[in-house]
């Protein structure tokens, strides 16, 4: 049977650290996998503007030895011009697995009842699990371990604080989100990982404070405040969130050797300040780089 990856939710612990353990060796010698998917092409089903997801599937997947198709916007006009049942059939003819990147989860959803070939979740309203996946795979790399550490997450409950919450639950690692009343993540998301965090012996705790989600943190993350689709909140949001912002004062309160990490694009001035991002403590970058190796081990072992 084909094997999705449209959430983390997907995943098992297990299954996240084999992930992880292909990683590492995918970034130890490249040259062995150069070949890993010789004949194999993606389709890349972009309905939002991308820089790190496209251009990391694409070099992933021609590193290891397949290639890929950019579908645009106008090209396909998902569920309009033709409906989704049908771009997944058809599709499912010509290539070996589909990334989309969409505004609405639903379509990601329908798009792997229909499809016959692996469908991964490139971006939803929802979910971002392979960002997800890369950010704690980067928390791993820096601290040798995950389990036991604490992910402080300040900002919006988006679908980032979402796929964070997943992973770190099933990876063992504690997580504090700090956002604005009412801005919190999805009540059922907040639910399935205090249940999967109990299971690995972590936890997951939501203040609406910045102050309370930092103190004791080992890693600070935060993402844009105003995501795409939201520009009419923009103004409202900055007001909303301006004592959210992740800058000196508040990194001062995680445990020393802290790190800090952002999904990007970044609003420097807004959500984090540039001192912070540029500081020796971000790791911001490495994260951007892990998504394009992460991304290999997903393709193989839902490819091959």
């Amino acid at each position: 049977m084909k094997k999705d990856l449209v959430s983390l939710q997907d995943l098992t612990s297990s299954e996240i650290e084999g992930i992880f353990t292909l990683t590492d060796q995918l970034k130890k010698n490249k040259q062995k996998f150069k070949a890993v998917l010789a004949g194999k092409t993606l389709a890349l089903i972009f309905q939002k503007p991308s820089n790190r997801t496209r251009v990391s599937f694409d070099v992933g997947m021609y590193q290891l030895g397949g290639n890929s198709v950019y579908l645009a916007p106008n090209e396909i006009n998902l569920g309009v011009r033709e409906s989704i049942e049908d771009v997944a059939k058809t599709l499912s003819r010509y290539v070996d697995g589909i990334v989309l990147r969409t505004f609405a989860h639903k379509n990601v959803v329908d798009l792997a009842k229909f499809a016959t070939v692996p469908v991964i979740n490139g971006l939803s309203d929802f979910s971002h699990p392979c960002q997800g996946l890369a950010d704690i795979y980067t928390i791993r790399e820096k601290f040798k371990k995950i389990k036991g550490k604490t992910l402080a997450y300040v900002g919006d409950g988006n679908n980032v604080a979402h796929s964070l919450l997943f992973a770190a639950a099933k990876s063992g690692m504690n997580m504090q989100v700090g956002t604005p009343k009412g801005y919190e993540p999805q009540e059922s998301v907040v639910a399935e990982s205090e249940k999967q965090a109990k299971a690995n012996k972590a936890t997951v705790k939501i203040f609406n404070d910045p102050i309370s989600a930092v103190s004791g943190a080992d890693v600070i993350y935060t993402d844009v405040w105003a995501s795409m689709g939201q520009e009419e909140e923009a103004a409202k949001r900055k007001e909303i969130f301006k004592d959210f912002q992740v800058n000196k004062n508040l990194v001062s309160k995680a445990n020393k050797g802290y790190l800090v990490m952002h999904c990007l694009p970044a609003h420097r001035g807004e959500e984090v300040s540039a001192e912070v991002m540029d500081s020796a403590h971000s790791v911001v970058f490495d994260q951007a780089e892990n998504r394009m190796h992460v991304q290999k081990a997903i393709l193989i072992k839902l490819l091959r």
